[in-house]
């Protein structure tokens, strides 16, 4: 078993934590324009990589936490929130994701210090897959973020085993994601800590993109109604959300929708 001393160093790779999600990246058409309204909405800061001017990372208090990818049309993808999950094969990922009636949209491709595909479950949730060195430590960039994910689908057992099969879920390898039931829901765990939920009633067909299957990325922060205001200052959408509500879902300027979420206090 992997302990979580091992996870929060900076030179973790993806075989430590398989399975888990690793990272959450944002695919939009304007990174000058992302960069703005969400140094504004969570005080991130940004620097460039050397993947070149259509890229980001943005950084909280200095940990790397997200990324921006700025390929929306050059890729022919939605902009988009994406979570991304630790394999220890992306070229393994990607052929069990076919074989069990998923589709591969990007990748496998090189993104030095590793390997990103961008895949999409058979009810047609996307998702990211990331082989190789994480940018930062687990633990680092779990309590940075701090992200949260939960896949909304038809039948959530149904997506379990897809997931489980594709990423290695509840397997007998040591340090695998543990899968547990808890009502209409599949909680995923790592390490013992909850990392993802898998939430059943999604309509397929749904014309509202809210309730087709989708991956929904939360932020946890200490004053949702802070900014839900000033997301609307800086050109964003609320698309759900109640004063003193404990989260409100938003979309940015350019339709990427999130969560935001009332930071738990320790």
């Amino acid at each position: 078993m992997v302990k979580n001393e091992a996870r929060g160093r900076g030179e973790v790779s993806t075989q430590a934590v398989f399975g888990a999600p690793c990272w959450v990246s944002l695919t939009t058409r304007d990174v000058e324009g992302a960069e703005e309204f969400y140094r504004a909405v969570f005080g991130w800061e940004w620097r460039p990589n050397s993947l070149g001017d259509r890229f980001r990372v943005a950084q909280a208090d200095g940990v790397p936490v997200a990324g921006i990818a700025a390929v929306a049309s050059m890729w022919q993808m939605a902009v988009a929130w994406t979570p991304y999950f630790a394999v220890s094969s992306a070229d393994e990922a990607v052929a069990r994701c076919r074989e069990r009636g998923g589709t591969a949209a990007v990748g496998p491709l090189a993104f030095p210090p590793g390997r990103a595909a961008v895949l999409a479950d058979r009810d047609g949730a996307v998702f990211g897959i990331w082989e190789g060195r994480l940018v930062t430590g687990w633990e680092e960039w779990r309590e940075a973020a701090p992200t949260f994910i939960r896949l909304h689908t038809r039948d959530a057992f149904d997506a379990a085993i897809f997931y489980g099969e594709v990423l290695g879920w509840a397997s007998a390898v040591p340090g695998c994601c543990e899968v547990h039931y808890d009502g209409d829901e599949v909680v995923l765990r790592s390490g013992g800590s909850v990392v993802a939920r898998i939430h059943s009633g999604a309509v397929e067909a749904a014309p509202d993109p809210t309730i087709r299957p989708h991956w929904q990325i939360h932020f946890a922060v200490a004053d949702v109604d802070a900014c839900v205001r000033i997301a609307r200052a800086h050109g964003g959408s609320v698309l759900r959300w109640q004063e003193g509500a404990g989260d409100a879902v938003l979309a940015d300027p350019d339709g990427a929708r999130f969560t935001v979420t009332a930071k738990r206090e320790s």
